[in-house]
Protein backbone atom coordinates (compact mmCIF):
# COMPACT_ATOMS: atom_id res chain seq x y z
CA UNK A 1 0.00 0.00 0.00
CA UNK A 2 2.68 2.12 0.88
CA UNK A 3 4.78 1.57 -2.44
CA UNK A 4 1.45 2.36 -4.12
CA UNK A 5 1.40 5.56 -2.40
CA UNK A 6 4.74 6.56 -2.64
CA UNK A 7 4.67 5.74 -6.63
CA UNK A 8 2.00 7.89 -7.18
CA UNK A 9 3.94 10.95 -5.34
CA UNK A 10 7.16 10.37 -7.44
CA UNK A 11 4.65 10.12 -10.64
CA UNK A 12 2.93 13.44 -9.40
CA UNK A 13 6.56 15.00 -9.16
CA UNK A 14 7.94 14.19 -12.31
CA UNK A 15 4.28 15.32 -13.90
CA UNK A 16 4.92 18.48 -11.72
CA UNK A 17 8.50 18.86 -12.86
CA UNK A 18 7.07 18.30 -16.65
CA UNK A 19 4.46 21.23 -15.97
CA UNK A 20 6.67 23.62 -14.37
CA UNK A 21 9.41 23.31 -17.31
CA UNK A 22 6.44 24.69 -20.10
CA UNK A 23 5.92 27.55 -17.27
CA UNK A 24 7.84 30.31 -18.70
CA UNK A 25 8.53 34.15 -16.91
CA UNK A 26 10.58 37.08 -17.93
CA UNK A 27 12.61 39.47 -15.85
CA UNK A 28 13.95 42.22 -17.63
CA UNK A 29 16.08 45.66 -16.72
CA UNK A 30 16.85 49.32 -17.76
CA UNK A 31 13.98 49.20 -20.44
CA UNK A 32 14.68 46.19 -22.16
CA UNK A 33 18.34 46.54 -22.24
CA UNK A 34 18.84 43.00 -20.99
CA UNK A 35 15.75 40.44 -20.61
CA UNK A 36 16.15 36.88 -19.01
CA UNK A 37 13.51 33.96 -19.53
CA UNK A 38 13.34 31.26 -17.14
CA UNK A 39 11.02 28.43 -16.68
CA UNK A 40 9.27 27.80 -13.02
CA UNK A 41 11.98 24.67 -12.81
CA UNK A 42 14.22 28.05 -12.16
CA UNK A 43 16.15 27.05 -15.54
CA UNK A 44 17.09 30.08 -17.66
CA UNK A 45 15.63 29.60 -21.22
CA UNK A 46 17.27 32.46 -23.06
CA UNK A 47 19.22 35.91 -22.26
CA UNK A 48 18.69 38.91 -24.91
CA UNK A 49 20.86 41.43 -24.72
CA UNK A 50 20.88 45.12 -26.52
CA UNK A 51 24.03 45.34 -28.69
CA UNK A 52 25.10 48.78 -27.35
CA UNK A 53 25.85 46.81 -23.79
CA UNK A 54 28.20 44.45 -25.55
CA UNK A 55 31.24 46.91 -25.62
CA UNK A 56 34.42 46.26 -23.65
CA UNK A 57 33.71 49.64 -21.73
CA UNK A 58 30.19 48.19 -20.46
CA UNK A 59 31.37 44.85 -19.64
CA UNK A 60 31.19 45.64 -15.37
CA UNK A 61 27.70 47.12 -16.27
CA UNK A 62 26.86 44.41 -18.06
CA UNK A 63 27.53 41.77 -15.44
CA UNK A 64 25.56 43.69 -12.79
CA UNK A 65 22.54 43.97 -15.01
CA UNK A 66 23.02 40.22 -15.63
CA UNK A 67 22.77 39.71 -11.90
CA UNK A 68 20.06 41.72 -11.15
CA UNK A 69 18.10 40.10 -14.06
CA UNK A 70 18.36 36.56 -13.60
CA UNK A 71 17.43 36.63 -9.40
CA UNK A 72 14.50 38.76 -10.66
CA UNK A 73 13.31 35.45 -13.20
CA UNK A 74 14.67 32.92 -11.03
CA UNK A 75 12.28 35.11 -8.15
CA UNK A 76 9.39 34.81 -10.48
CA UNK A 77 10.56 31.27 -11.72
CA UNK A 78 9.82 30.12 -7.82
CA UNK A 79 6.67 32.39 -7.22
CA UNK A 80 5.37 29.96 -10.21
CA UNK A 81 6.84 26.89 -8.37
CA UNK A 82 5.00 27.75 -5.33
CA UNK A 83 1.59 28.21 -6.95
CA UNK A 84 2.08 25.02 -8.94
CA UNK A 85 3.00 23.03 -5.82
CA UNK A 86 0.06 24.21 -3.79
CA UNK A 87 -2.17 23.44 -6.79
CA UNK A 88 -0.62 19.57 -6.60
CA UNK A 89 -0.96 19.36 -2.85
CA UNK A 90 -4.70 20.74 -3.26
CA UNK A 91 -5.71 18.39 -5.73
CA UNK A 92 -4.17 15.39 -3.23
CA UNK A 93 -6.50 15.99 -0.51
CA UNK A 94 -9.60 14.80 -0.16
CA UNK A 95 -12.98 17.43 -0.60
CA UNK A 96 -13.69 19.84 2.21
CA UNK A 97 -9.95 19.99 3.89
CA UNK A 98 -8.35 22.40 1.04
CA UNK A 99 -8.59 25.49 3.24
CA UNK A 100 -5.80 23.89 5.45
CA UNK A 101 -3.42 24.85 2.99
CA UNK A 102 -3.81 28.29 3.32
Amino acid sequence: MLGDLFGDMEEQQKELRKKLAGILVEAEVENGAIAVEANANRQLTRISIQAELLNAEEAERLEDLLLVAINRVLEKAEEKEQEEVQKGLKDMLPPGLEGLLG
